[in-house]
């Protein structure tokens, strides 16, 4: 099976409660080849302290320290570019990956040549207690449809840079991950997902995206400002994306989704 590196990208701001069991999933994973490049955004805890005891360990942990607070946009854009690794994958320092999220990833990637890929993902409260629900995907997606449906879980994705090319993400404080998407879309490249559950999201009620009225609004800007869509289609597509993000979590999703066709 291919063995190339892949970079784990880790944004981390007052992470202290959860970087332990993120840093542990990825410790844990059955694909040994990774870099895992977090960025530290200026915590006022004890976040510091803790990712450098797992770097005394294991060395393909790095640490960024910032001087400034830059968000999580720019951090991820600081260890995009420091990245040694032909594969790009995402996780937040309050989420976590199951021990073969990356070993099945890579392969399904390798056999299929696809260069932009997805899963499915279980939710966790803030203790760590899974919810009985999960995110599932639909077996691919393109620009058109993602406009209309965000359902890219960040947590889940693995690209590869010698297929897609160099990229950074947008610096807008929420939604920026759907912004790096659709920009990856539009070269030409589907996202393809896979079905099993590779991840598990935590939700946090100070997150960002715990904030649905401030994510709202920066789908809109992304909409507007970054996708230059007029009003009318922007409009549009908020309706869906809003009809989706409650539709995703309920079992009618499933049945629409889950054993479909690539588009």
């Amino acid at each position: 099976m291919n063995k190339d590196l892949v970079s784990i990208i880790t944004p981390s701001f007052n992470s202290s409660r959860f970087i332990s069991d993120t840093i542990q999933s990825v410790l844990a994973q059955d694909y040994i080849n990774w870099e895992m490049l977090i960025v530290e955004d200026c915590s006022s805890d004890t976040s510091v302290e803790i990712i450098n005891k797992f770097i005394e360990k294991d060395s393909r942990i790095q640490l960024i320290v910032l001087d400034i607070n830059v968000g999580a946009a720019e951090a991820r854009n600081i260890a995009i570019k420091k990245s040694k690794g032909r594969y790009i994958a995402f996780l937040d320092s309050d989420d976590i990956w199951l021990p073969k999220k990356l070993s099945i990833q890579i392969q399904f990637m390798v056999e299929n040549n696809y260069g932009f890929t997805f899963s499915s993902y279980n939710i966790m409260n803030e203790n760590g207690q899974l919810i009985p629900k999960a995110i599932y995907v639909p077996m691919s997606i393109d620009y058109n449809g993602y406009l209309k449906n965000t359902i890219i879980g960040c947590l889940t994705v693995v690209i590869d840079k010698e297929k897609v090319g160099c990229f950074e993400m947008p610096i807008i404080k929420s939604s920026h991950d759907m912004a790096l998407w659709l920009l990856i879309m539009k070269r030409g490249y589907k996202a393809y997902g896979i079905q099993e559950n590779l991840a598990t999201y935590r939700l946090v009620s100070t997150s960002n995206t715990a904030k649905k009225i401030e994510a709202a609004k920066d789908v809109w800007k992304v909409y507007r400002e970054i996708e230059n869509l007029n009003v009318f289609k922007s409009f549009y597509c908020f309706l869906c994306y809003t009809f989706f993000a409650i539709m995703k979590r309920t079992y009618l999703f499933q049945l629409f989704f889950v054993h479909r066709k690539p588009i």
